[in-house]
């Protein structure tokens, strides 16, 4: 997604267990991030943020956002300790300021590209 004149994108490595924010297609920054357990795995494919939602409560953290497949998200978490693990229903968590960094950076509709 064009933000400022920058193309945003995310990528996601559910076996790394690592979120790439990407600036005109190279790695800027790189975040831990917590995935999917065998049973609920993270599913993967290519979405787009379609909603932003602060301080959702409860396990999703200081931040949601919403993809285009329903019912999956990018959020914070209020289990810190989860993070790096496959611990998730198949969302992708974050600590919490690392959630609230990056949705200060990527808009609504920036592509997100899960890859198992």
């Amino acid at each position: 997604m064009i933000e400022g004149g920058q193309v945003y994108s995310i990528t996601v490595s559910v076996s790394k267990r690592e979120l790439y924010l990407l600036k005109d297609g190279q790695v800027i920054r790189t975040y831990p991030v917590g995935v999917g357990k065998m049973v609920t795995a993270t599913p993967t494919g290519v979405f787009t943020i379609i909603n932003k939602a602060p301080n959702p409560g409860g396990p999703f953290g200081a931040m949601w956002m919403g993809l285009s497949l329903p019912h999956y998200g990018i959020h914070g978490t209020n289990a810190p300790w989860s993070i790096g693990k496959y611990v998730s229903k198949g969302c992708i968590r974050m600590y919490n300021e690392d959630v609230l960094a990056l949705s200060k950076i990527v808009p609504i509709g920036t592509v997100v590209t899960i890859t198992s």
